[in-house]
């Protein structure tokens, strides 16, 4: 039986987007034994799919650490993979294949003498989704579903609002202030959303707490979620969401990807066009700066979401 590896390191919205390429790789080698190299976070959200018979923790060595670098890919060439489909396509990944010892595995990605490399010219500009189509393209796979964590649930029964309810997520990375759409904001949609019969839940982790906090001053009656729930149970509250509205984070990403219609809000730091969550349906609002982006427009962007 032959071994595939595919490569995902991250980050949680990367490997949201990369869930379709990883269903169709799986897909296109049926009855073979596939193989995750990802790192600890994402090997745990993506156990459940069952498409890995092996997940591979990659602690990502530097040349600083020669050891541990050559001890990884000495181990990842005893398994004598016949595929390695590299999803990362970076710096770390060209740097794998080029220690692998000959003979090396047929590899799908941009590593110098690789296989099957991926020439697509704009690779750079296109969105993930379509870059990772594209270069399985190249490998021989055409039928690359769109992304879904179809695999995660969790129990939600206990947070459940009376009623219909929207997910609200106005975190981001803590270093990327640049990247969040203010608290007040949200606040005033939140209050908004109420008013229409439709309960807001916030979704964030402690790095979210005094932006949710300022959210229910503005409105009481939102329903703070931060730090309570896991990947599985932000899955399971998008399914049953009439939709959600954040920042450009790795859980908008889930959420799409529930699936779960959504309002993506963009500041100039980032490129809808690559890195939209839902794409290509899913509609976002961008502005530079964010705090430009006034409660009105983004109010008069949700019926082009909500489900009827």
């Amino acid at each position: 039986m032959a071994d595939v590896l595919v490569i995902k390191h991250g980050a949680l919205g990367d490997v949201v987007l990369a869930t379709g390429a990883m269903q169709a790789i799986v897909r296109h080698h049926p009855g073979e034994r596939i193989s995750l190299l990802t790192t600890a976070p994402y090997a745990r959200l993506l156990e459940p799919s069952g498409w890995f018979a092996e997940m591979i923790v990659d602690e990502r060595p530097t040349l600083w650490t020669p050891i541990k670098l050559a001890g990884l890919v000495r181990r990842l060439a005893r398994q004598r993979f016949s595929m390695v489909y590299d999803l990362q396509t970076s710096r770390r990944t060209a740097l794998y294949y080029s220690l692998w010892p000959r003979p090396k595995p047929r590899w799908s990605g941009i590593a110098k003498g690789c296989s099957h490399p991926d020439r697509q010219p704009d690779r750079e500009r296109i969105h993930t989704v379509a870059r990772l189509t594209g270069q399985l393209a190249q490998a021989g796979i055409t039928d690359v579903p769109p992304p879904r964590v179809d695999f995660l649930d969790g129990e939600v029964d206990h947070l459940l609002p009376d009623g219909d309810f929207a997910l609200l997520v106005p975190g981001c990375a803590p270093h990327r202030p640049d990247k969040r759409w203010p608290a007040r904001h949200y606040g005033e949609l939140a209050t908004y959303l109420l008013a229409l019969g439709i309960r807001p839940m916030l979704i964030g982790t402690a790095a979210e707490a005094d932006a949710i906090r300022t959210i229910k001053e503005e409105c009481p009656a939102a329903i703070d979620l931060g730090g309570r729930t896991s990947f599985g149970q932000i899955a399971a509250l998008a399914r049953r969401a009439l939709f959600a509205v954040g920042n450009d984070t790795g859980p908008m990403h889930l959420i799409a990807a529930a699936p779960c219609p959504v309002l993506t809000l963009f500041s100039g730091a980032s490129t809808p066009l690559r890195s939209a969550p839902g794409w290509p349906d899913e509609p976002w609002l961008q502005r530079e700066p964010l705090t430009a982006l006034g409660v009105d427009e983004v109010a008069a962007a949700l019926p082009r979401i909500a489900t009827a």
